[in-house]
C-alpha cells in the first residue's frame, strides 16, 4: 500500500484534537502559544470549549478534513478514531496512548491492537502510537501534549527521537540551537524513522537533521533516506543506543564478539554519510556546527586564546582524535609578529596574552593572521563572565573581532567555551545570526569537528546487501569450510583428515615435514589446547595426537615465513547488513582489540583503507626494516570471503588466522555457519 505524504500532517493549515483530557488541552495551548494560524478544532461530545478553544462534537461536523490530528483517547477508542479519520480523508494522525506492541508482555492484546490499528489508518500516515507526536517550531504547528523549550524559527534543524522523554528534555536546550523540528516516532507501527526524516528533506527551511535512534525500521529504507540527504546536502548526524538482537546472540566466535552492534551501526552510518555521536551534548553541538557552516572540508584547525592554560587544554583534549593543529607558516608568523609583537610565542594553538586585549583591531590582525593557513576551522577560546553578577563588555570585544576574521578568511570560524555556562544562550544566538559557530565544551566541541568532517568524505555508490534468512544452518567441519573457500579463491595449505594417532603420522609423511596436527570439532582449537604446531617427525605427530583432546584429526602443511595474522569476519546484522570485521588475528584477536569494521559490500580500496588504518598495518607495510606482506593476496581474500556470503547461504563465516607473508595470504583456519550450499 502507498502510504499518503506527510505534508499535510507535518505542515498542516488546519490541526484536530481529539480527546478532552489534560493532554488534548495542552496541545491547543500550545498550538495557539505558537502563533499557529491554521484551523483548530477540538472534538469532544460533551464539552462546548478545550483549552479556551470552541469544541466541535463530533469529526463528522469538522469542515472538512484536517490535516493533521492529535488523537488523545484510550487504546481501544484510539482505533475507533483513526479508522474514522481515514475515511474522513484526514492528513495523517498522532496516536499518543501506550498499551499497544511495547506493552505485549504486560497487556496479551497488545500486539494484535496495533495490528488493528495499522489496518484501520490504511494509507493515512500514522505517528506512533504511544508517542508525543511533533512540534513544527516554522509553522506553529504544536501536536504535543506536554510543555516544550521551542520559540519559532524561520530555520533551524530537526530532530527525529525514538523516545519521547529525550525528545522533550532536547528542547529545553539553551545553547542557541534553532529547532525547526522536533519530532518522535514512538512504536514506529506504521510511519517509521526513516519515512519521517525523509519527508523532512522536502523543507528549504531545515539545515540539518539529527537522530536519535535505538534501533532502526528498515535498513533499505533507511539507506534511501542518507542518500537522499546527502543528495540533496543535508547533514545528517546520529546518536544511536542500543545493542542489536545480532550482538546479543552471537557468540560462537571472535568476529561475533568484536561486530557487535556498535561496530555495525558505526560502520552503516559511516558507509551512508552520518556522522555518529555518543552522547546528547555532543549531538547539539554538531547539529550547530553544521547548521552554522555545513560539513567541514577537513579536521585541521586552528585554535586562539588569550591564556596559555586554556591553549594547553584544547591541546590535550585532542590528543588522540581525529583532528589536527597545522603548524604556521612563514608568512603567518610574519603578519602574527607585527599583530602581537616580539614577546608572543607563535605556535598553533596560540596563547595571544593580553597584550592586545579590548583592542579590536589588533585582535581581528591576530585572527585573521592564523586564519591564512590551511586550517579548516578558526577556534578562538572565550568563556563569557557572569552577566548578572559581571560586566563582559571587554569579552564581547573578542566576538566583533572573530566576525571581522571570518569575513576576511571566509573560513568557518567558532567561539568555544570551556564551560557551557560560560556560553549564555544570549549570546550564542548573536553568535548564529554573525555566522559565527558558539561552541560548548572542549571534549563536545571536538567531538562536533570531528563529526562535521566526517560528512565531507566521500561515500559508496553501492547499495547496502541485507541479510536474508538461513535455512537450517550448521557448523561445518574445518576441512569442509576450506573446501568452499578453496572454491571461491582464497588460498588454503594442503591437508588431511585422520582417524587416527596412526593415521594422522602416515598423512604428515605424505604432506612432508614440518605439519601442525589439529583437534577437529572444536570451534576454538587453541583455547582448547588442541593444536600442535612445527611437527617435524611421525613419532612427534603421534605423540601429539595422543596429547590433543580430539577423536579425529587434521594434519596440515605448516605456512613459514609468516610476518602478520590477520582475522576475516562476516557476521549478518539484521539492523545494518553484512558486517565484515578486519583484524590483528591469531589467539590474541580479542585482547588485542585491533579492529575495524564495514558494512557490505567492499572493494579493493575500501579493504586497503581499512587495513592502512589499523594498528597492525604498519606491520603489513613493513614495520622497521621488516619486509611487507603481500597486500594484495590480503585484499584478494577478503574479496573471496565477501564472495562466499553474497552468493551462498552463510550464517557467520570467519578466517583465524589468515596468515600473511611477504608473497602469500593463507587461511590456517576457518569457522564457517552456513545452511545448504
Amino acid at each position: 500500500m502507498t502510504m499518503r505524504s506527510l505534508e499535510r500532517l507535518l505542515r498542516p493549515a488546519s490541526i484536530a484534537v481529539i480527546g478532552g483530557g489534560t493532554w488534548c488541552e495542552n496541545v491547543v495551548r500550545e498550538c495557539r502559544k505558537a502563533g499557529f494560524v491554521g484551523a483548530l478544532w477540538p472534538v469532544h461530545p460533551n464539552r462546548p470549549e478545550i483549552g479556551g478553544c470552541p469544541a466541535w462534537s463530533a469529526l463528522d461536523d469538522l469542515p472538512s478534513a484536517p490535516d493533521a490530528v492529535f488523537v488523545g483517547v484510550n487504546r481501544h477508542a484510539t482505533v475507533d478514531v483513526v479508522g474514522a479519520l481515514n475515511r474522513l480523508g484526514a492528513g495523517g494522525a498522532v496516536c499518543f496512548a501506550s498499551g499497544f506492541r511495547e506493552a505485549s508482555r504486560e497487556l496479551g492484546d497488545g500486539a494484535d491492537l496495533q495490528e488493528t490499528l495499522v489496518r484501520a489508518a490504511g494509507d493515512m500516515p500514522l505517528l506512533g502510537p504511544n508517542c508525543y507526536g511533533f512540534l513544527n517550531a516554522l509553522d506553529g504547528a504544536a501536536l504535543w501534549p506536554d510543555q516544550h523549550g521551542l520559540t519559532p524559527v524561520s530555520r533551524g534543524v530537526a530532530i527525529v527521537s525514538q523516545s519521547s522523554n529525550i525528545a522533550l528534555n532536547l528542547t529545553m536546550q539553551a545553547r542557541g540551537l534553532p529547532l525547526a523540528y522536533v519530532l518522535t516516532v514512538g512504536n514506529q507501527a506504521q510511519t517509521g524513522l526513516s519515512a519521517i526524516a525523509g519527508a523532512l528533506l522536502d523543507d528549504d527551511r531545515v539545515t540539518a537533521i539529527g537522530l536519535h535512534i535505538e534501533g532502526l525500521d528498515d535498513l533499505s529504507a533507511f539507506e534511501a533516506f542518507a542518500r537522499e540527504a546527502r543528495c540533496r546536502g543535508k547533514p545528517v548526524v546520529a546518536l544511536k543506543v542500543g545493542r542489536s538482537e545480532a550482538a546479543r546472540t552471537a557468540a560462537i566466535s571472535h568476529t561475533a564478539a568484536l561486530a557487535g552492534s556498535a561496530a555495525g551501526s558505526d560502520a552503516l552510518f559511516e558507509r551512508l554519510g552520518i556522522a555518529r555521536v555518543n552522547s546528547l551534548p555532543a549531538l547539539l553541538e554538531t547539529l550547530k556546527l553544521l547548521h552554522v557552516s555545513g560539513p567541514l572540508a577537513g579536521a585541521d584547525i586552528v585554535s586562539m586564546s588569550c591564556s596559555g592554560g586554556e591553549a594547553s587544554l584544547i591541546a590535550d583534549t585532542a590528543h588522540g582524535r581525529r583532528v589536527a593543529f597545522p603548524p604556521l607558516d612563514a608568512g603567518q608568523k610574519e603578519a602574527l609578529a607585527g599583530a602581537l609583537g616580539p614577546k608572543v610565542a607563535l605556535a598553533n594553538p596560540l596563547d595571544y596574552h593580553t597584550y592586545i586585549w579590548g583592542d579590536v583591531p589588533a585582535m581581528s590582525r591576530c585572527f585573521s593572521a592564523m586564519m591564512q593557513g590551511p586550517a579548516n576551522l578558526g577556534i578562538v577560546i572565550l568563556d563569557i563572565p557572569r552577566m548578572d553578577r559581571c560586566d563582559p563588555g571587554a569579552w564581547l570585544k573578542v566576538i566583533d573581532a572573530v566576525e571581522c576574521a571570518r569575513t576576511t578568511s571566509g573560513k568557518p570560524m567558532a567561539i568555544l567555551s570551556t564551560l557551557p555556562e560560560a556560553m549564555p544562550e544570549t549570546v550564542a544566538a548573536d553568535l548564529m545570526s554573525r555566522g559565527i559557530v558558539p561552541l560548548c565544551g572542549l571534549d563536545t566541541a571536538i567531538t562536533a569537528i570531528e563529526a562535521a568532517a566526517l560528512l565531507s568524505k566521500p561515500v559508496s555508490s553501492a547499495h547496502i546487501r541485507s541479510p536474508g534468512p538461513v535455512d537450517a544452518p550448521r557448523l561445518r567441519s574445518e576441512q569442509e569450510a576450506k573446501a568452499i573457500l578453496g572454491e571461491h579463491g582464497l588460498k588454503i595449505p594442503a591437508s588431511h583428515a585422520a582417524a587416527s594417532p596412526q593415521e594422522a603420522a602416515r598423512m604428515a609423511q605424505e604432506l612432508g615435514f614440518p605439519v601442525v596436527l589439529k583437534g577437529t570439532g572444536l570451534a576454538h582449537k587453541s583455547e582448547a589446547g588442541a593444536v600442535a604446531l612445527n611437527l617435524n617427525s611421525a613419532f612427534e605427530v603421534t605423540a601429539a595426537a595422543l596429547a590433543l583432546p580430539a577423536p579425529a584429526f587434521l594434519v596440515e602443511e605448516m605456512v613459514t615465513g609468516t610476518l602478520a595474522e590477520l582475522l576475516i569476519g562476516i557476521v549478518p546484522d539484521p539492523a545494518h547488513g553484512y558486517v565484515l570485521t578486519l583484524a590483528a588475528g591469531g589467539v590474541l584477536t580479542e585482547l588485542l582489540q585491533d579492529s575495524c569494521s564495514l558494512i557490505l559490500p567492499v572493494d579493493a580500496t575500501d579493504i586497503r583503507r581499512a587495513l592502512a588504518g589499523l594498528k597492525i598495518g604498519r606491520v603489513l607495510a613493513g614495520y622497521r626494516g621488516s619486509a611487507p606482506c603481500d597486500l594484495e593476496a590480503i585484499v584478494a581474500a577478503v574479496l573471496a570471503v565477501q564472495d562466499i556470503v553474497l552468493t551462498a547461504p552463510v550464517a557467520e563465516i570467519e578466517i583465524n588466522p589468515l596468515l600473511c607473508g611477504a608473497d602469500f595470504a593463507v587461511a590456517a583456519d576457518a569457522l564457517l555457519i552456513m545452511g545448504e550450499y
